[in-house]
């Protein structure tokens, strides 16, 4: 059996593919506020939080927002 997964160019261009993965899926009840920064530098977060949303990424920090921020995204949506 072949599985072909499709990798978005611009997820190799995201800040987060150079950083620790861990930065990015804290701990329940520890801060996402040094995932956040990092995303806010980061020039395809519209592109990764576009993705998450998309795909109903539950996990971690996507776009420069967290697993509450895209929780409350999809609601008003």
């Amino acid at each position: 059996m072949i599985i072909d997964i499709h990798v978005p160019a611009w997820m190799g261009q995201a800040v987060c593919a150079q950083t620790d993965p861990e930065v990015f899926f804290p701990e329940k009840g520890k801060s996402s506020r040094q995932a956040i920064r990092i995303c806010k530098g980061c020039t395809v977060a519209p592109e990764c939080l576009t993705h998450s949303l998309k795909f109903g990424e539950r996990f971690g920090v996507w776009g420069g927002f967290s697993e509450r921020d895209r929780r409350k995204m999809r609601r008003i949506a």
